[in-house]
């Protein structure tokens, strides 16, 4: 069997068999990279030294006996927006273009206890803003199911870079979707853990109170073992929660029998494509038939999660990246007059267009006089958002629902339409302004061959009816011989 076949698991019980090593798996990807990252564009950086002399101590590691987790020895790729020591992290922005870090993110870190092997960091829409990875200073990552398609976004790199088989699993970052889109868009496994429980430190902010880090995967058993080895209490963060209910591989059961499914009518109304509502309803019925109760509900305001998010998290962003000012580190312009005119111009050089349109936005429901119209009537809808769900989970365990309106739009028919775009967050903004777990898992694919992806929604602390439910599905789709 190809070694890029392998799931993260199957490939870390090769390497600790002794059947595949740790630089043979390196060396697989790096081929894999050579052949079609060209296409794809799934990497902004690419560290082929670091990772070989990385795969040589860990290697030592897993033979001596002190690394045996299920992670030892496979190659990951992470999000450019993590800081990782030595190595350039961009946040596919001219501003950082030079960048590098003299410290790790935490989950990054946790990673690398748990004995995994950094290839490269992943493409990204700049600092996370945008829903297509097409806002990229380094050009935009194509959909490996179509390349004549976008990836979804943020996290558009590392959900390609998995489904291109560039890398065994990718970490990513969720403000708004950043994972359950673009896993949707390429018929991968996104997961976005509970607020607070993937240490932030080391993640170059967005909206510090909505972003959140977690895995994509080839499939759920990867999902929950990634998610397993970056949860963690962190003294450095200030939001990260001490939680004892982390051992998420425990949840990788096949039964649902009596879970209660909602099943959100405001999610299926105008809007939906017919094609995607199918591929949820169908995927729905098969966990109806393995034992769940299935019941459609209003969940009401969601009409409204759209304009709070935007406002909320470009409000966020105009306070998070004042710090990119050309003083510190960075871009800083070549030529001005005087320290005013060098914020001005370096800034108005070393930022994006869609970026720009965000520091804006927030800068602007935030200044005197609009700040009580603007910011404060969006923070009082996301915690009547979060009553709607705690109703909600009061009766149901578990909230399904599409993760995007269609499947992945061509390239280039988003940012011709901001708005729309802004629009396509539809179904997953509500999640993280409620600070909730959510999980997206292939279901289907169009008349086109796009991928179509179901969103499981949880209540707080329970990735694990998250996890036992998607892998349900997951069985379930393998075993009527569905492709995944």
């Amino acid at each position: 069997m190809d070694i890029l076949q392998y799931t993260a698991a199957e490939l870390g019980k090769k390497i600790k068999a002794g059947e595949v090593t740790v630089k043979e798996a390196c060396e697989a990807v790096f081929a894999r990279i050579e052949e079609k990252d060209k296409e794809f564009n799934c990497y902004i950086t690419v560290d082929r030294e670091g990772a070989l002399a990385r795969a040589a101590e860990v290697q030592k590691q897993i033979e001596a006996g002190t690394l045996t987790g299920p992670l030892a020895g496979v190659p990951v790729a992470v999000k450019d927006n993590m800081n990782t020591k030595g190595l350039r992290t961009t946040c596919a922005s001219k501003i950082l273009e030079d960048f590098v870090p003299s410290f790790s993110a935490e989950a990054v870190r946790n990673l690398e206890k748990a004995g995994a092997v950094i290839i490269g960091k992943t493409n990204m829409d700049e600092f996370a803003m945008g829903s297509t990875t097409e806002t990229s200073y380094y050009g935009p990552t194509k959909n490996p199911c179509s390349p004549e398609h976008v990836p979804g976004g943020s996290s558009g790199g590392s959900a390609a870079a998995v489904a291109a088989r560039e890398c065994f699993y990718a970490l990513g970052s969720d403000t708004g979707g950043s994972i359950r889109q673009p896993a949707s868009f390429c018929g991968v496994v996104g997961m976005k853990p509970t607020y607070g429980t993937v240490s932030r430190y080391g993640l170059i902010a967005y909206g510090s109170s909505l972003d959140q880090i977690g895995p994509l995967c080839k499939d759920v058993t990867d999902c929950a073992i990634v998610l397993e080895a970056i949860s963690s209490h962190d003294p450095k963060d200030s939001t990260s929660l001490d939680r004892t209910d982390t051992d998420f591989t425990s949840a990788l059961v096949e039964d649902v029998q009596g879970m209660r499914i909602g099943i959100p009518r405001d999610y299926f109304g105008p809007g939906l494509d017919p094609e995607v509502r199918e591929a949820v309803l169908a995927a729905v019925e098969l966990l109806k038939k393995k034992g769940a109760t299935v019941e459609e509900f209003e969940l009401s305001l969601v009409e409204y999660a759209i304009p709070a998010y935007y406002v909320i998290a470009c409000a966020e962003a105009s306070s998070n990246l004042a710090r990119f000012d050309g003083v510190k580190y960075g871009y800083r312009a070549k030529e001005f007059e005087g320290l005013h005119d060098m914020y001005k111009r370096t800034r108005a050089e070393g930022f994006g267009t869609e970026t720009k349109r965000r520091i804006m936005l927030g800068s602007f429901v935030l200044s005197s006089g609009y700040y009580d119209a603007y910011y404060l009537k969006a923070l009082r809808t996301k915690a009547l958002i979060k009553q709607a769900f705690d109703k909600a989970f009061a009766k149901y365990d578990v909230i399904i629902g599409p993760a995007a309106p269609a499947t992945a739009p061509k390239l280039g028919e988003s940012l011709s339409d901001p708005i729309q775009m802004y629009l396509g967050d539809i179904y997953t903004v509500s999640v993280n302004l409620a600070g909730l777990p959510g999980i997206t898992v292939p279901c289907g694919r169009d008349e086109k061959g796009l991928p179509i992806g179901m969103q499981i929604i949880g209540n707080c602390f329970e990735e694990k009816k998250l996890i036992r439910m998607a892998y349900t599905y997951e069985c379930g789709r393998r075993k009527e011989g569905a492709e995944l």
